[in-house]
């Protein structure tokens, strides 16, 4: 067989049931399809937070030995510098030297440096090709920092019709059929990073419509719904309890503005809607180009769904940095989750918030930025007709982000680097999942998560995690992974043995606790 074509498909702050073949309510049969032609993980890993994940999926390292242990800012020590080190390669760049031509569109999002230097831009880091952003978030029908290869562009000359999560599509399939054209006797790696269904809640009226009522029922029954669905597909054992509505959420039948919180979730699913008519559109220029049975798909979320609230503090925040004041006709755009005010159209700006992220996550606890099953877990599809003969399979290992990196290096039969640029290169931390396609283990025996002061690891069945500022939590993820019953005075050894292999991990991977890196943090604002 030759070597695979590689695509990795990212999406963004999306929740572990919100697709169709993970029991939600979106339409999404491009996806549905990978999977039943495909495989389906039920317990893979993302790191809680958009940039922390990226720079572990394309590095094959954790976020901290990448310099992306939090966000994009500089903190002034190694591990939070805020821009991807150069100690690391990307899977790009192992790729390129291994023969392959390299593709990306969408979201970057690991370096500070959104205007320039461009060292840790996609073109500096191995991509032969580059269409997206450089920053992290912003509006769908202009968003900030759009560029193409190394230079800036404006989005007035991409069309009047200009849709962010649509041009990422377009784009893909232009490479796609650019490159069976001109250098069809190469493979190809692609990275399809979207932003969707990341705030703001942006989408068209045609997408939005087809959920109009949808969830009119209230998150408190469409969980149940979800879970028996989940359950039904064998995604989710019977026994696992579902957690309880966040406690800072009332009962639908309480809740006020219920219109617009069902409108809410109504353009967030849109947007997820959106994304995978985009996935149709790639999957259809690989097979109209002979290169699908030969390419390795897979699907991913960054972290787990999204429970931020704009409120007034956030609007004067992202105003100017990573969201525009006017629309491109020059409306005002409406910043802040008011409910006198319905998202989706451009001149708005918002959220779904806490009790629909809480939907997203069925059954589990928390949300993005925490490390608890709700923070972490994302649906992974693994779609790959000449490679993965299971089609239609669950996967129950537990592999997390670092993984993929082995997993490209080994189906492309590429080797990974001692050094680049001259400078010796941190050991690969990935265990392959090729293993997994044909249904074996893999060789990961411990997990391991941090993200401000959020801290888990996971050996076996056994799961230790801390919310910061509190303390460890442990459970039997085999018996209880809704994690509602915390057996640590049950276990003090464990608890000892877990936490000495969180420990040394922590020191190894750059991973300072969270109460100190705020100190940190306060002394670089404060120019100290």
């Amino acid at each position: 067989m030759n070597r695979p074509n590689i695509l990795l498909i990212l999406n963004d702050d999306m929740g572990f049931s919100d697709l169709g073949c993970y029991g939600g309510e979106v339409q999404t049969p491009n996806l549905d399809c990978l999977a039943e032609r495909g495989l389906r993980f039920t317990q893979f890993y993302n790191t809680a937070r958009c940039c922390p994940s990226r720079a572990s999926l394309l590095t094959g390292l954790h976020p901290h030995q990448a310099n992306v242990g939090h966000m994009m800012d500089d903190d002034g020590v190694d591990g939070y510098r805020g821009d991807l080190a150069s100690n690391t390669a990307t899977i790009a760049e192992v790729l390129k030297g291994a023969g392959y031509a390299t593709y990306m569109s969408g979201k970057w999002h690991i370096t500070r440096h959104n205007d320039g230097p461009k060292h840790s831009w996609p073109r500096q880091r191995g991509f032969d090709r580059f269409f997206g952003t450089i920053t992290g978030a912003g509006s769908f029908y202009n968003p900030n920092t759009l560029t193409r290869e190394n230079e800036r562009i404006d989005v007035e000359d991409e069309g009047e019709d200009f849709f962010y999560t649509d041009a990422i599509s377009d784009q893909a399939v232009d490479y796609i059929n650019d490159h069976a054209r001109e250098r069809k006797q190469m493979p190809f790696f692609g990275y399809v990073a979207y932003t969707a269904p990341h705030w703001p809640l942006h989408a068209h009226e045609e997408d939005i419509a087809k959920y109009r009522g949808r969830f009119d029922r209230g998150w408190d029954r469409l969980r149940q719904e979800r879970l028996e669905r989940m359950v039904e597909m064998g995604l989710i054992d019977p026994s696992w309890q579902l957690t309880e509505r966040d406690p800072t959420q009332p009962p639908w039948e309480e809740a006020e503005h219920r219109d617009w919180q069902a409108r809410r979730m109504e353009v967030y699913a849109a947007q997820i809607d959106r994304l995978d008519q985009g996935v149709g559109r790639i999957v259809g220029a690989l097979e109209q180009t002979g290169q699908l049975d030969n390419t390795l798909i897979m699907f991913m979320a960054d972290n787990g769904g999204c429970a931020e609230e704009i409120g007034e503090a956030w609007s004067r925040n992202i105003v100017g940095s990573i969201s525009r004041r006017q629309t491109r006709a020059g409306r005002p755009v409406q910043h802040g989750n008011d409910p006198g005010v319905m998202p989706g159209p451009e001149d708005t700006y918002q959220s779904y918030g806490v009790p629909w992220a809480n939907v997203s996550n069925t059954p589990f606890r928390e949300y993005k930025h925490w490390v608890h099953e709700g923070g972490i877990a994302t649906p992974l599809i693994a779609h790959w007709p000449q490679g993965i003969a299971d089609h239609g399979a669950l996967r129950t290992q537990p592999a997390q982000l670092p993984d993929v990196m082995a997993t490209c290096i080994e189906v492309a039969g590429a080797a990974y680097p001692i050094e680049r640029e001259g400078h010796a290169v941190q050991p690969l931390e990935g265990y392959s999942m090729a293993p997994i396609f044909r249904g074996e283990p893999h060789g990961r025996e411990v997990l391991y998560w941090e993200h401000e002061g959020n801290c888990a690891v996971r050996k076996g069945r056994w799961k230790m995690v801390c919310k910061y500022p509190g303390g460890w939590e442990l459970y039997d993820i085999e018996k209880d992974r809704t994690e509602l019953n915390d057996v640590s005075g049950e276990h003090p050894e464990l608890v000892q043995e877990l936490s000495r292999l969180y420990e040394a991990w922590a020191k190894r991977c750059n991973v300072m606790p969270w109460a100190e890196l705020q100190k940190m943090r306060r002394k670089v604002r404060d120019g100290e």
